[in-house]
């Protein structure tokens, strides 16, 4: 008897090691140690980010870029300094056109002001991508709080671990899962591309002139009254680095559907959109969330953004709380 119930302790012990991470994060979590940190955060976006509506892309892409790299630690927005000698995640190619670092910040500063040394970057992060989201006019998701921030950002890991716009439907389906994330959070999360822009190079020219690496090859799978368009309005040259294509043409600043429905006419930008409607699985939520209400995908889209925002986090004692977002603590 004193056997198996200590086996049963044992089993109950790892599975309480397994989810501690999930169980130590929880809404309001600063509620008693800075009670005012997630109205600072809004009243700061709910400020900002009407001028300047197209910083809400970026920074729902800063927070997902973040949590595929170790976790939504915050390491996206690590520098490099000499002590460490690591390339940091902020100039691997992925992320050389992130942008809002110095938002984050600015937020950061004003939360410092408040409460010092409470509140993670990782969690403004986190508040600040569905804050902005809200502001524009898409889905309200919940935040539970309480991660903590790394201190490890490497560059090769970035490269390594965040998707890239040219994979297909098997890597996309491996990165995902690589998260725990599956097929249908694939589907919602790419989403996001309803409101986002990309730049002509490197992400879409070689679907346009250099497709399988073969110079003036066009990717078959891209709508060729599309391509012809892009070309001869947008990415006019293979090297085209400054010119910006919106993802979702003529919505681009609206959280809608139309992305999906780009999707079904073979106008998805990337690659690795296009690869969404290559699977009898995904091409069937994709077909279920046109069929129903833009309240429903709404709905949807927030279990996945939230089910993203608990990757590997850090809690209780791991990591620490970086005063200053761009370097760990001295």
């Amino acid at each position: 008897m004193y056997t198996f119930g200590y086996f049963w302790l044992v089993i109950l012990a790892i599975l309480g090691a397994i989810n501690s991470s999930q169980a130590d994060l929880q809404l309001n979590f600063y509620a008693k140690t800075c009670p005012k940190a997630e109205e600072i955060v809004q009243d700061y976006v709910h400020e900002h980010i009407p001028n300047a509506p197209s910083l809400a892309a970026t920074l729902i892409r800063m927070h997902f870029h973040d949590c595929f790299v170790r976790g939504c630690d915050a390491s996206i927005l690590l520098n490099f300094t000499s002590s460490s000698g690591n390339q940091t995640e902020k100039i691997a190619v992925p992320n050389q056109t992130v942008r809002g670092f110095d938002f984050i910040d600015r937020v950061k500063s004003l939360v410092e002001a408040e409460c010092p040394g409470v509140v993670s970057c990782a969690d403004i992060i986190a508040l600040v991508a569905r804050d902005s989201i809200v502001v524009t006019g898409g889905p309200f998701w919940r935040v539970p709080t309480g991660r903590r921030d790394g201190q490890i950002s490497s560059a090769s890991e970035a490269l390594t671990n965040i998707p890239a716009p040219f994979f297909n439907f098997t890597q996309l389906q491996t990165s995902f899962a690589n998260k725990g994330l599956d097929l249908k959070d694939l589907v919602l999360l790419s989403g996001a591309h309803t409101i986002g822009i990309a730049h002509c190079f490197p992400a879409l020219s070689n679907r346009l002139y250099n497709f399988s690496g073969i110079l003036g090859n066009q990717d078959p799978s891209l709508d060729s009254e599309y391509a012809a368009n892009l070309k001869a309005k947008k990415c006019k040259t293979i090297n085209d680095a400054t010119t910006i294509v919106e993802m979702d043409p003529g919505s681009f600043r609206t959280f809608d559907l139309s992305y999906y429905t780009l999707l079904l006419k073979r106008r998805g930008l990337f690659q690795s959109d296009a690869a969404l409607i290559t699977s009898s699985t995904t091409l069937s939520y994709i077909n279920e969330l046109l069929q129903g209400s833009l309240l429903n995908f709404y709905q949807e889209f927030a279990l996945s953004m939230e089910k993203m925002g608990r990757i590997e986090v850090k809690t209780g004692s791991s990591g620490e709380i970086r005063k200053h977002c761009a370097f760990v603590n001295s």
